[in-house]
């Protein structure tokens, strides 16, 4: 990882830093689910009873939470040191399992540990030179049998690039999930309801 990728990423603790404690100030916060996630945790009727979930760039925690409401054994973590402690404030009495830790770096133990995993605008916020290994720690986090989400913008091929974070993200990019080990189970391509309309993957893979 060069310096240049170390400084993109510390710009995120600088964000929750300098929000002091006023979650509209952080760009991609939204005190509650994202909707995505809540949609398809409804859709699928998913339960969590018995069942460990990881959530991958935590934030401020509201989809931890959720998938804590639901039963799942909850582990959560954030690089910022910052977003872990606003979250373990806003939700002192949590059954979360929350953690500062950083994606490149995550302990051996969770390897594989997973029945669930989300990860939600963390690839999109990364430089195209840590991504393919970011999606690879991600996959890695999967058990045998157990599944990955995946909620990100998204763009077509033939789309240029973004010139700064967040960057959307092509289903080509995403099939290095696919070679990490994981096979996609179903993919929804959508606009969400901002003004202008921000188009979105959710995607869902499993480890057979």
């Amino acid at each position: 990882m060069t310096e240049d990728d170390r400084g993109a990423l510390a710009r995120f603790d600088a964000t929750y830093r300098t929000a002091g404690r006023d979650a509209a100030k952080v760009p991609w916060a939204e005190s509650r689910p994202k909707p995505l996630l809540a949609a398809w945790l409804d859709e699928a009727a998913v339960r969590g009873e018995g069942r460990r979930a990881i959530v991958v760039g935590s934030g401020l925690g509201d989809d931890a939470e959720a998938l804590s409401a639901l039963g799942f054994i909850v582990t959560a973590f954030d690089l910022s040191p910052t977003a872990i402690a606003w979250t373990r404030e806003c939700f002192a009495a949590s059954r979360v399992d929350y953690h500062v830790a950083d994606l490149f770096t995550l302990p051996d133990t969770w390897r594989g540990a997973f029945d669930l995993v989300v990860e939600i605008y963390t690839l999109q916020s990364l430089p195209a030179t840590i991504r393919p290994e970011a999606m690879d720690r991600v996959a890695a986090l999967v058990a045998p049998g157990g599944e990955l989400l995946v909620i990100c913008r998204g763009r077509d091929p033939e789309a240029a690039p973004a010139s700064g974070p967040p960057y959307p993200l092509t289903r080509a990019e995403l099939r290095r999930l696919e070679a990490a080990g994981l096979s996609e189970r179903d993919a929804l391509d959508t606009f969400d309801d901002e003004t202008p309309p921000v188009r979105r993957f959710r995607l869902r893979y499993r480890r057979d």
